[in-house]
């Protein structure tokens, strides 16, 4: 288009090509921005589908947090605090819980439900301290294994914002 003085030509990159300021669509001024640069641009605008994977993972950062909190209070076992921590596991593995089901990963959702019931500060469940001790920490392990395992596929609907 002649009436974009000093923009790039509308559907290119923002980048100018090459060095020589041309900006002529001719396929000699675009030869010098390199491979590399050429299949970036053709892949994310227009020129193909993106290089995305057919899935997700969504679970993985609450399950990396719950397993954080897991293994950090494991020294508030009998504080008043841990009524807190308690909560916040609760509330993570029933986040993790509903990943898991859109994931369609069956054994994940009863685990992560056990662990929901088990860290409930509403209805406790009396396990003696060293043993409460323990399961935060296979908790901890379960929450990473949940997390790198649920895999939800991305739909047609399911495009990124940019």
């Amino acid at each position: 288009m002649a009436g974009r003085k000093g923009r790039p030509q509308v559907g290119s990159s923002l980048r100018p090509s090459g060095g020589s300021g041309s900006r002529s669509g001719s396929p000699s001024s675009t030869a010098g921005s390199g491979a590399s640069f050429g299949a970036a641009a053709s892949r994310g605008r227009g020129g193909g589908k993106p290089d995305l994977p057919d899935y997700t993972r969504p679970a993985l950062a609450p399950s990396l947090l719950a397993a954080i909190v897991l293994l950090a209070c494991v020294a508030l076992l009998d504080a008043p605090a841990f009524v807190a921590v308690r909560w916040g596991i609760t509330v993570l593995a029933l986040i993790v819980l509903v990943f898991a089901l859109r994931g369609r990963t069956w054994w994940a959702i009863a685990v992560t439900a056990a662990v929901a019931v088990c860290w409930n500060p509403l209805v406790t469940v009396p396990i003696p301290g060293q043993v409460w001790a323990a399961l935060q920490i296979v908790a901890a392990a379960v929450f990473i294994v949940v997390g790198i395992a649920v895999k939800v596929p991305r739909s047609a609907h399911d495009t990124p914002a940019r």
